[in-house]
């Protein structure tokens, strides 16, 4: 592919585009990555589905957005050159904050693994008998560091993000988290589906803080069906969680470059993302 920008950045996912000064074009591929590692199969449609439903999504938490005094980055995902039409975004160029801002409402992953060994999300006290997939009593802020291509990210304290960016931007930060990941959560409820948790990624232009990067997608979020939400095993999901379980039973090391993904694989992981998309904003994937 060849676009008339310069390329900025080149992710697991994306590539970032510079367009001029003020704005930046971010182009989703239909790569996925999971455990660090960039698969080497590619999943279709993932990067336009990928791209529709964080448009969506920018458009349904510009309210919470603006309530806080905060913007998000969306420029147009129409105005973008017809070789990556559909699955691109012309955004705002940020200056990029350095926390990923993860929101749980509900425990799993990662999550589960800092609570089974201390009874807490590092500085976030749980209650006592929770299991895999428990409903936490309120949303909880469990921020991260923001690794480098083909590294971890690493949970971190909140002191940690304040020495990070500062005690108000801090705090900004984790009611904002909070407050969208609380609007997210009941748009997903009423769609059928638990959002239990996601992270957002923010930036800064002219002192104003700014959503951007995706927003509550299948490979950002763990999207499970609210009808068979059970808690004590790990859930049915519309992510990509199918994959990683896969990968897990595949008996790959995690440390060699990682295997082919098989075309029934394919296929489901690529029909939990359309089912996302579709079950959320009630549209037609086209």
């Amino acid at each position: 592919m060849s676009l008339p920008f310069e390329l900025v950045a080149r992710g697991k996912v994306r590539e970032v585009y510079a367009v001029d000064d003020d704005r930046l074009l971010l182009v989703a591929s239909d790569r996925i990555s999971a455990y660090d590692h960039v698969l080497p199969t590619p999943i279709p449609d993932k990067g336009r589905v990928l791209t529709a439903l964080s448009v969506w999504w920018f458009e349904q938490l510009a309210p919470v957005l603006a309530e806080h005094g905060a913007a998000h980055h969306l420029v147009s995902a129409t105005d973008v050159p017809a070789e990556v039409a559909g699955r691109a975004m012309l955004v705002r160029r940020l200056e990029m904050l350095p926390v990923e801002c993860v929101a749980r409402g509900y425990l799993s992953g990662s999550g589960t693994h800092l609570y089974q060994r201390t009874g807490a999300i590092l500085d976030v006290p749980l209650p006592a008998g929770l299991v895999e997939g428990s409903q936490l009593p309120e949303p909880v802020f469990t921020p991260s560091t923001k690794a480098e291509l083909g590294e971890h990210d690493e949970a971190i304290g909140f002191a940690q993000v304040v020495d990070a960016v500062g005690a108000e931007r801090a705090e900004a930060l984790r009611a904002l988290t909070l407050a969208l990941y609380r609007r997210g959560a009941e748009i997903a409820h009423d769609a059928g589906i638990v959002l239990a948790d996601t992270k957002f990624e923010f930036g800064t232009a002219d002192g104003q803080l700014v959503l951007g990067d995706e927003v509550l997608t299948p490979d950002s979020s763990r999207f499970w069906p609210a009808m068979t939400w059970s808690p004590g095993a790990p859930q049915p999901s519309f992510d990509k969680q199918f994959v990683r379980d896969w990968l897990t039973t595949s008996g790959w090391d995690r440390v060699s470059p990682p295997p082919e993904l098989p075309a029934d694989v394919v296929a489901a992981t690529r029909e939990r993302y359309v089912t996302a998309y579709e079950k959320l904003t009630g549209q037609q994937f086209v």
